[in-house]
Parts: structure tokens; sequence; C-alpha cells
């Protein structure tokens, strides 16, 4: 049976770490995985791929997968299910994942991931799924969810530990799905034998808000159009959507996410695209009303983005190029994948 969840995350400091902190170890393995959901938004980039890419360095064995069996838990069209794989492929590419630093596969590939799911899941209670936010955000917009929505995060515990990973970077709204695949390396170790480590997090802080309402993350999702930069915007687009943004009265900029969040999300991306702290960024905004302030903003955004717009668009024109990069990955995956699952086989009882 699953042990209890553990809701305050102030009591679990071994399990998890800030990105990029001198601290951070360099042994162990990184895994992380994203759903393909086509061109990742501004948000995405600076709250995790960003991260990802400084991680192959600072790690020796690092697994990056476009988690494809999880995106079906919602309805997908297959033809464009394919498209967006390929394009995912393409913007991990082109924001600096490197193959030969990282390897980078699909994960319906790799069938080890529902087998070992399948294993979990025969070790995990109800009660413990039934209160994750997946699925109680989830569940609750659409009514009812599948089967597949209702026990993703035991899919998602065994992406991380069929690679027995030491190390999963996660924002905070993934912290309880972590920790349950904490708690079921605990459960099997004691079960059948220490195998599994118990894998931390390594937790990103940075979060890029909504355009149209800071109180809510920049999402794909978002039906406001303007709300959303994606990392495929043209120059204009991107003007027009930081033009647009929603700020308020007050001319002068300044940094307050309590009091005054859309003026304090501009200044939160213009920090993190331009590589300078938030202290720096208002300075530079001194002198500035938000009119002139989103201008400057939007040449950071313009200045951060284009090399990878373009990036993205050569890689998109050499389909065979990404399906090779993918394939290599895939057996790359495989190779550390199958072993772990044939002791748990063994372990368990089928062999």
């Amino acid at each position: 049976m699953a042990l209890p969840m553990r809701n305050n995350l102030k009591h679990f400091p071994r399990f998890i770490q800030k990105l990029n902190s001198p601290e951070a170890p360099r042994s162990g393995r990184v895994f992380s995985g994203i759903q393909p959901t086509g061109v990742p938004h501004l948000g995405n980039y600076l709250g995790a791929l960003e991260n990802w890419v400084s991680l192959q360095d600072q790690y020796p064995s690092v697994l990056y997968s476009i988690v494809d069996l999880h995106s079906i838990t919602q309805p997908q069209d297959p033809t464009q299910l394919k498209s967006n794989i390929l394009d995912m492929a393409a913007s991990l590419l082109a924001c600096g994942i490197n193959p030969e630093k990282a390897i980078l596969f699909q994960q319906s590939q790799v069938s080890e991931h529902a087998e070992l799911s399948w294993i979990l899941g025969c070790l995990t209670s109800m009660p413990r799924l039934r209160h994750l936010p997946q699925w109680k955000m989830k569940s609750k917009v659409k009514n009812e969810g599948s089967v597949g929505l209702y026990t993703y995060p035991v899919l998602q515990a065994a992406d991380i530990l069929l690679y027995r990973s030491t190390h999963v970077p996660v924002g905070e709204d993934q912290v309880q799905h972590l920790e349950l695949a904490q708690d079921l390396a605990r459960i099997f170790n004691n079960r059948y034998g220490e195998l599994f480590p118990e894998p931390c997090a390594l937790l990103s802080t940075r979060k890029v808000k909504s355009l149209r309402d800071a109180s809510a993350k920049m999402s794909k999702s978002d039906p406001q159009t303007m709300a959303t930069i994606s990392v495929t915007d043209t120059p204009d687009d991107i003007a027009l959507k930081i033009r647009r943004a929603v700020t308020d009265f007050t001319s002068e900029v300044t940094f307050d996410p309590e009091t005054r969040p859309g003026v304090s999300n501009l200044v939160n991306i213009h920090a993190a695209v331009a590589m300078i702290s938030v202290q720096e960024a208002v300075s530079q905004a001194r002198g500035l009303d938000t009119g002139a302030y989103k201008k400057l903003v939007s040449e950071a955004v313009i200045q951060r983005l284009t090399p990878i717009r373009e990036e993205i668009e050569r890689l998109r024109s050499d389909r065979a190029h990404l399906e090779r990069v993918l394939a290599q990955g895939t057996c790359r995956a495989r190779e550390l994948a199958a072993p772990v699952l044939a002791e748990v086989r063994r372990r368990v009882g089928f062999c």
C-alpha cells in the first residue's frame, strides 16, 4: 500500500534542490519528459527547457523524453500527433538539446515504460491517486476522466524509475507527482529488495504568467491568442502581444508581484530573456513608462527567440533527420531500460 501523501514540502529538503544551485551534485542521472503539444511557448522555454540545456553539462547521464503516451490521456488526432512529436523534437534541438550529450527519445517506442507502469500500478492505492493534482484538476474540467488520466502519475513514476533516475527537473505543480515516484521506489524496494533510488526534485522556480491574466500561468491552451508567446512567433507577433499585455494605470515600472502582477510579469520575462537580474531589469526601465518599457521587453524577447525560431524552421524541413535523431535516442534508451525491467520481472516472479 502506498505511503501517506506528503503535503508540506519544507519537511523534505533532501528530496528537493534548486536548479543551478552551487550545492547541486554532479553525479547521478537526470530524467524529464515533455508532452508533444507542438511548438513550446515562452513559459516552457524559460521555465523548463533552458534548464534542460544547462543540465546536459552538469550531469553525466541525461535523458529527455517526448512523452506521447501521456498525451493520449486527452483526445488526439493521429496525424496531428505525429506532426507534433516531430515539431517537439525540432523545438528541443533548436533550444539547445544536444543528442550527443543527452538521450532524446520518443516514450512510446520504449515499451518497457508501459510494462513497468502496470507493475507499479499494482503497488499503488486508488486513494493515493485520487488526491493528486492532475486528476483533481482535469477530471473536474471534464466532469469525469479516463482510466489513463487517473493512472497518469503511475506512468510518470515508471518513466523516472525505469532508468533508475536520481534527479528530475520539475515545477512546483509536479512535486506531488514526483513524491509518488519516491514512494513507489521505496515500496518496491521494501517488498522486492533494493533496486530503485528515490529521485530528488530539481525545482525550477521561474514562472512566466499569461500576458492577459498575470494570475495564471502562460499556457498553450489559453483561449486568448494574445496571452501566450510561442517560440516560433514572428517579431511582429511578439511585439503585438507584449504591447497588448495587461498592466495597470501606474506608468512607472516597478517589481511587485502582489500589487502589480502584470508589470512584474514583464520584468520577469525581460530579466529571464536578457539573462540579467530583476533588479537590473528594473534599473534599465528607469525613466520609461510602461508603454516604452514594453518595447524594450519586446526587443529582448525577439533577440532571444529569433535564432530558435529560425533553427526550428530549418529542422522542420528535414523530417528524416528528426526521425533519425529520435530513433537513435530510442535505441540508447532501450539499452538502459531493458536490463532494469528484466531485473524487475525477475524479482516480481515473472521469470
